[in-house]
């Protein structure tokens, strides 16, 4: 019977001849050589532990399997971290004294905007927006065509989108 990956021997005739090979293809995929090593050592620590279930012939293919999915762990481990850099950027620019005083501040002329409405548009934007009612609700509600509910929308609309030009 052959001496299979067990044999420290035949281990590390497999490093010899084949961790550059699989350094420089995690290498090529990760641009970074100090993490392509680790990869690959990461790799052969794994062909170690499966030596019992890994034959000879299927070595390579284990060695360069794993360093690919090790590389793609790193990949989405990465997407993940970055999205909660960017959250925590985006939180403390949210906690930003300026920015909270603005948010208020527009809060304001909005609600001043809303109250200012003459009480037809502001009663159907109210429905719609806030009770999330569709314009045939509305209409029903109110006692009014479809048609007269648009009208009112596209009036106050008009009247927030002159607020949003002045700020």
């Amino acid at each position: 019977m052959p001496a299979g990956l067990s044999d420290q021997k035949v281990f590390k005739e497999v490093y010899l001849k084949h961790s550059r090979e699989v350094r420089n293809f995690l290498y090529y995929k990760c641009g970074d050589e100090a993490q392509a090593e680790d990869f690959m050592q990461e790799a052969f620590l794994r062909l170690w532990k499966a030596r019992d279930k890994v034959p000879v012939e299927k070595a390579v293919g284990f060695l360069f399997t794993v360093g690919n999915r090790l590389f793609l762990d790193h990949i989405k481990h990465k997407k993940v971290s970055l999205k909660f850099q960017q959250r925590q950027t985006n939180k403390s620019e949210r906690e930003d004294p300026e920015f909270l005083y603005e948010q208020q501040e527009f809060k304001e002329r909005l609600e001043k905007a809303i109250n200012d409405m003459p009480e037809k548009w502001r009663v159907v934007f109210l429905m719609s927006r806030m009770e999330k009612m569709k314009y045939s609700e509305i209409a029903e509600r109110l006692d009014i065509s479809v048609k007269a509910v648009e009208k009112r929308m596209h009036n106050a609309l008009s009247a927030l989108r002159e607020l949003h030009k002045k700020i």
